[in-house]
């Protein structure tokens, strides 16, 4: 278990946390890594649609075109 050292108000309210850097680390992976299972969740609850390869780089062929 890692020590967390707390940060108080006058009345001793919890107004802020210090942690070790490793566990502080540990937690912005892990935050990172939810992240990333969420978009992916988001991503696969949405109706897809495919499209043959050739007409996609015919699309993006054509996207690019127009920006140039």
């Amino acid at each position: 278990m890692t020590a967390t050292t707390f940060i108080v108000d006058e009345k001793g309210k919890r107004i802020s946390a210090i942690v070790p850097i490793k566990k502080y680390e540990q937690l912005l992976e892990e935050s990172d890594e939810l992240e990333d299972i969420k978009a992916y969740d988001k991503a696969m609850s949405r109706k897809q649609e495919f499209v043959p390869l050739e007409q996609a780089i015919s699309e993006l062929e054509l996207t690019w075109k127009k920006k140039n």
